[in-house]
């Protein structure tokens, strides 16, 4: 038996019994969330599911590339096919996904924060990141399609120079223990089937809020041509970050085109 039919029997094992639709596992693929627009286009079900065990062309967030060597992270898209109450809060996916794996992480002994809008941080250092992107039929959101690469082993983390914040992985962070990579993400995928029905409630805003990295800290967003300086005081019910600026006042920050780093 190859490698690849033990990987994708280990995958597909690890998924019995969870809520989801269909499931594709690719040994090698460009972007995960790249099949998964085309799929959901194409009528795919509520939570069907897109794993590679190997991305040649993951994207992150302002067309940035995702490293994923092969066997050593989780690069997965999940499709959502939104009720009318989700279509209005496409903006929290992100959140949910974060929260999900801040979840999955605790369960496993490691705090993680969340660097908002979209990366998942243990120690101060990314060990993930989120991509969301829609699929519309005319004005209205047909589907979305949640995207995570989650460094599991070291394999996964790009070297010092190709880095533009510090990175780390999941082994690392448990002092070189290995990891289960697919009960990480059944883990995951459980939280995440769990707080979708809390999508943009009190609880959901209050644990996505008390789990965000630099509280109180000052931090510098860039937007475009312009830059924000202030200390992080939560979020806003749509997922704006609120920043108590230095100047004065405060400012609600959309996720868009911004950089977030600390001071």
């Amino acid at each position: 038996m190859s490698e690849n039919t033990l990987v994708k029997k280990d995958f597909y094992g690890a998924m019995t019994g969870l809520s989801l639709g269909d499931l594709r596992f690719y040994p090698q693929a460009g972007s995960s969330n790249d099949l998964a627009l085309v799929w959901a286009s194409e009528g795919a079900r509520d939570l069907s599911l897109v794993f590679a065990d190997e991305q040649t062309g993951g994207r992150g967030r302002l067309g940035r590339r995702w490293f994923t060597p092969a066997g050593s992270a989780l690069a997965f898209s999940l499709i959502f096919r939104p009720s009318e109450h989700e279509r209005e809060h496409v903006g929290l996916f992100a959140g949910l996904g974060a929260l999900a794996l801040v979840d999955a992480l605790k369960a496993r002994g490691l705090l993680a924060e969340i660097k908002w809008p979209n990366d998942v941080l243990i120690g101060g250092k990314k060990t993930a990141g989120i991509l969301v992107e829609t699929v519309w039929t005319g004005a209205e959101v047909d589907s979305v399609v949640l995207g995570m690469g989650v460094n599991v082993f070291a394999a996964s983390v790009p070297p010092a120079e190709a880095l533009n914040f510090p990175a780390t992985c999941v082994a690392t962070e448990l002092g070189g223990a290995q990891p289960d990579r697919f009960g990480l993400l059944r883990s995951l995928l459980e939280r995440l089937v769990a707080w979708r029905p809390r999508l943009n409630s009190e609880l959901f805003l209050r644990a996505w809020d008390e789990a965000l990295a630099y509280r109180g800290q000052e931090v510098r967003v860039t937007l475009g041509a312009d830059e924000l300086v202030g200390r992080v005081a939560g979020l806003e019910r749509d997922g704006r970050l609120l920043l108590d600026l230095v100047d004065g006042g405060m400012r609600a920050v959309s996720a868009g085109e911004v950089h977030l780093r600390p001071l």
